[in-house]
């Protein structure tokens, strides 16, 4: 099932599947609650033509775990071009939910806060079944399904963060979380282990690759992250791939700029994709001055 939230341009969101060319909506509240009820819910009856619906951040959980360092060529990528601390796989940390955004979603760029604006594809995982400590063994049975990620980051204010060996400020700005178009359920991935993986910037490939190249296997990494405790819908990230702008030559001919169109891409499951904006053109004002003590 490919599960979406959208808004029909006449009431609040509402959740559906993808059916061809069709939207089926289901009775039920979010995608969460899809998730909270084991996906014992029903269908309304009524459908929606895909085409005149607009697509939302399929999900929006109760937490998202974040995983750095898990795909090894990243960590290589970075350390070619000697860009600060090394990213090696273990390192976790929270996401903020509130900077959650869906396809075709602006990201705005906050440039009194950073000039370095990077993107990372990654590959994210939908928690089923809520549960606590178990083991890989039993981790199958909490996963509900995958989406695509793209982790936006401000590389200068993550290369301070650094510094103490965390980061999260970097990662939690507003509009920083793009994430869709649709949750694929996981009975549908034969095998979430080889799946195609690329990034364009206005149609240039930045990162290519597969998921087959992780580290720690996906039944690994969720229940690495299980004594956190998981709700029904969280969502858990598998790292990013290499490719990144810090990473080349010349960062700041590839870093985003305002009018970039960013596509991420997983075999089956879709293509993500959104536009840089300026401050000025996402509120129409210059953007307010940023407040610092570090």
């Amino acid at each position: 099932m490919k599960l979406v939230t959208f808004n029909d341009g006449a009431g609040l969101n509402r959740v559906g599947y993808i059916d061809g060319d069709q939207v089926i909506e289901l009775e039920v509240a979010s995608a969460r609650e899809f998730f909270e009820r084991d996906r014992q819910v029903g269908e309304t009856g009524n459908r929606y033509r895909l085409a005149q619906v607009r697509l939302r951040a399929p999900i929006v959980p109760k937490k998202f775990f974040h995983t750095a360092g898990n795909f090894r060529e990243h960590h290589e990528d970075l350390a070619r071009v000697n860009w600060s601390h090394p990213v090696n796989k273990g390192i976790v940390f929270f996401q903020n939910v509130d900077a959650i955004i869906g396809p075709d979603d602006p990201i705005v760029y906050p440039t009194q806060l950073t000039s370095e604006l990077d993107y990372e594809l990654e590959m994210a995982i939908v928690i089923g079944k809520p549960g606590k400590f178990f083991s890989a063994e039993q981790a199958v049975e909490h996963i509900g399904g995958y989406l695509v990620f793209n982790d936006i980051t401000a590389r200068d204010i993550q290369r301070n963060e650094m510094k103490s060996g965390v980061f999260s400020f970097s990662k939690a700005i507003d509009t920083f979380c793009p994430i869709g178009p649709y949750i694929l359920t996981a009975d549908e991935v034969d095998d979430p282990h080889d799946l195609d993986m690329e990034l364009r910037v206005n149609g240039q490939v930045r990162q290519k690759s597969n998921t087959r190249k992780m580290s720690v296997s996906i039944p690994q990494l969720v229940a690495y992250h299980s004594p956190q405790v998981y709700s029904a819908g969280d969502l858990l990230t598998t790292g990013t791939v290499a490719g990144v702008a810090a990473s080349t030559d010349d960062p700041f001919a590839n870093y985003l700029k305002p009018g970039d169109v960013v596509e991420a891409e997983i075999e089956k499951l879709g293509i993500l994709r959104n536009t840089v904006v300026s401050w000025r053109d996402a509120y129409g004002t210059e953007p307010p001055p940023a407040d610092s003590w570090v």
